[in-house]
């Protein structure tokens, strides 16, 4: 989950994750780990880890870390805030350069789509961007739980349609999937484990 601080990413995870919503949630320190399971098709379980990280810009040394072996980032948005809008191009950035040569699926979200009157971005606009990124654009709100599970569930059919493309392949060593390297450049990669909690870093 990348974005500037405010945008919603964990009022969107924590609606999705545990259908709740509040009006008042502490900004996210470091990094925070959510696990939902989602059913694609019959007979097939999709085990989702979402690493939600903070938008400040003292944290991004620690959510960078967490960037490489990443299948999908949802880039959100406030509609309601041009700046966060425009800080989408150097989130991409950030995200891509980070990763080579891995590939990673992204979504663009803008998120708070309830509040209509103080709307700054316009769709078209967002659209525009999202093609030029070549990322798939959805609108959100997890006040009024509107696209909330379209929203993820779009994120993880792209994320599938690339693991049977070829883009992405899973890893045995891993509890997820990773794009693709030759063996002699494969990182070393600490397994995650499988916690079912929420966890906070607090680094």
């Amino acid at each position: 989950m990348l974005g500037d601080s405010t945008v919603g990413k964990s009022s969107l995870l924590k609606r999705y994750t545990e259908g709740a919503f509040l009006d008042s949630i502490n900004q996210t320190v470091g990094v925070d780990f959510y696990v939902q399971f989602v059913e694609l098709e019959p007979g097939l379980r999709i085990k989702l880890q979402f690493w939600d990280t903070a938008g400040q810009e003292r944290f991004r040394s620690v959510t960078r870390s967490y960037y490489r072996n990443s299948a999908g980032a949802v880039l959100m948005f406030d509609l309601t805030n041009q700046a966060s809008f425009e800080s989408i191009k150097e989130w991409h950035r950030e995200m891509t350069e980070t990763v080579k040569p891995f590939h990673v699926v992204f979504v663009l979200v803008g998120h708070k789509s309830d509040l209509v009157p103080q709307r700054q971005v316009e769709r078209k606009e967002a659209e525009k961007l999202a093609s030029s990124l070549g990322a798939k654009y959805i609108e959100t709100s997890a006040k009024s739980n509107s696209n909330v599970d379209d929203a993820f569930q779009l994120l993880t059919l792209e994320i599938y349609e690339a693991v049977k493309a070829g883009m992405l392949s899973p890893n045995k060593d891993w509890d997820g999937v990773k794009s693709r390297l030759p063996p002699t450049e494969e990182p070393k990669v600490q397994n995650l484990g499988k916690p079912e909690k929420q966890k906070k870093c607090s680094c």
